[in-house]
């Protein structure tokens, strides 16, 4: 779930109060982050903030529904923006640009203290991509929510190999990691657009080879982490390039239309995929335990067969 909601959602409409809006229920300030060594503009997403004092008035009421609902469709929340619970950057509303805006306290741990007191143990991914700075790094270890590892982020190398904490041996259990995420390019495509610098060291720090194929070795690295969790997008298990990237950041119009065609999704694949999560533990337990339950079953029919088979051969006999 993101972290902000649009100004003309149904949200902002029956609840202006828990925005920061004037009194026309027009936005004062708007979300997006600085400007940095990727855009001189800096982002302008234009969501209204919230007005936090306010949700820490109501106990933070709606975001407590927002998140219990979401755990009614969903068996693990990913919340983007992860670092805007500790800071959020405010634009003044009318701004062109991200480059007016200043940052402001969010409501730390204190919305997620009242979380757990009110939902228990719930699963959340807290997404701290971005530039992380330590009172970030200190919400989302207080949280204990696993938090993002994405391994197309861990090879810019530059002119150096500057240990960076997106490389595997930096990782520890609770975290979650991915290849890339819906808004990076396909293994594929990345080992083509990427800067040169960049491939060499994933491949020599990986041991990719065009022979396994860059995807199936950059997949596991993942598995093969201690990360407790991995996650692949299927335009990676497929091994398709730029063409079938999900989403481009900051464009409009053509993200979101990729779809797996019939034939690429085989047997084949399922098998080799099976495989790497035996050979890496990581198949569910549950998963383990109905086998087990099939296994025994066929096996008890098999035996039961093959009495009834000697029996019948006796009686046979006996006519």
């Amino acid at each position: 779930i993101p972290i902000y909601v649009a100004y003309d959602s149904a949200d902002v409409w029956a609840n202006p109060e828990l925005f920061q809006m004037d009194e026309e229920v027009k936005p004062i300030s708007v979300a997006g982050c600085p400007p940095d060594a990727f855009s001189a503009d800096g982002q302008l997403w234009g969501n209204p903030v919230y007005k936090w004092d306010y949700h820490k008035q109501t106990g933070y009421t709606w975001w407590i529904k927002r998140i219990e609902n979401s755990t009614k469709l969903y068996d693990v929340i990913r919340i983007d923006h992860f670092r805007g619970f500790d800071e959020y950057y405010a634009i003044p509303a009318g701004s062109k640009n991200a480059v007016i805006g200043k940052w402001e306290k969010g409501p730390g741990m204190d919305l997620f203290d009242v979380v757990k007191e009110k939902l228990g143990e719930i699963s959340i991914i807290a997404e701290d991509l971005g530039y992380i700075t330590d009172s970030v790094r200190q919400l989302v270890k207080d949280s204990n929510f696993p938090n993002m590892k994405v391994l197309e982020f861990a090879f810019d190398a530059r002119d150096s190999y500057e240990p960076c904490e997106y490389l595997p041996f930096t990782y520890y259990n609770n975290c979650v990691v991915y290849t890339g995420t819906h808004d990076n390019d396909t293994v594929m495509g990345w080992m083509k657009t990427a800067p040169k610098a960049s491939v060499k060291f994933a491949i020599e720090y990986l041991n990719l080879t065009e022979e396994e194929g860059y995807n199936w070795g950059m997949m596991r690295a993942a598995w093969s982490s201690v990360a407790d969790m991995a996650i692949v997008p299927m335009q990676d298990l497929i091994g398709l390039g730029s063409e079938a990237r999900i989403n481009i950041p900051s464009t409009l119009g053509e993200n979101w239309k990729w779809r797996a065609l019939e034939g690429q999704i085989t047997k084949d694949l399922a098998k080799k995929l099976y495989k790497y999560m035996q050979m890496y533990g990581r198949i569910n337990e549950k998963v383990l335990a109905e086998q087990a339950k099939k296994a025994a079953e066929k096996e008890a029919a098999e035996k039961e067969a093959a009495k009834k088979k000697t029996s019948d051969k006796k009686k046979s006999s006996e006519k």
